[in-house]
């Protein structure tokens, strides 16, 4: 009797998903990263992810920002002043939980977004002076609930020393899940 061989599991990897290509950009515009699709596709299964519209919010919205203390920001609308912090905590507290069964090897997010940015997100200050020093509250959200998950931003895939070491970081995580 002979046994076939499992076929690979895919490598999921969630993202951000206005990098897709999706219309989902406050704006409702286009933000598509080829690199992402045409490369990287290849090899990735996406899981996208995009907390303003899965939290209720509609394409086109009102821009947002982050403001106020850098290590505990509120999420304000840019015009109206709406405050939609805890909308999005409530959120991405649930989505996180959910994504644990996509078992994903890493997640690349939309660089400055003030819900996705992983670093150096600005956050305007009582004198509306800002400073590029926050993370978004998802991308926070989400790391802190899978601290050994490779993420990276989009911006930063640019770099080719960062792609590369991305790209490592996924491979032995999956290594490291398949020994587990």
């Amino acid at each position: 009797m002979h046994l076939k061989p499992l076929p690979p599991q895919p490598i999921k990897i969630g993202i951000s998903s206005c990098l897709l290509g999706n219309r989902v950009r406050y704006d409702g515009g286009l933000q598509q990263d080829h690199y992402i699709t045409d490369t990287l596709g290849k090899f990735f299964d996406f899981v996208p992810v995009c907390p303003e519209v899965e939290c209720g919010m509609p394409v086109p919205r009102e821009p947002m920002r982050l403001v106020g203390d850098p290590k505990n920001p509120r999420l304000i609308t840019i015009k109206t002043k709406i405050d939609h912090t805890e909308r999005m905590h409530t959120w991405a507290a649930g989505r996180v939980s959910e994504l644990e069964a996509e078992n994903l090897h890493g997640f690349i997010f939309k660089a400055k977004s003030p819900s996705s940015g992983m670093e150096r997100v600005k956050v305007y200050d009582t004198n509306n002076v800002p400073q590029n020093i926050g993370v978004g509250l998802f991308a926070r959200a989400f790391m802190d609930h899978f601290p050994l998950l490779p993420v990276e931003e989009d911006g930063r895939l640019r770099d080719i020393f960062l792609r590369e070491n991305f790209i490592e970081r996924i491979f032995i995580y999956k290594r490291w899940r398949d020994l587990l």
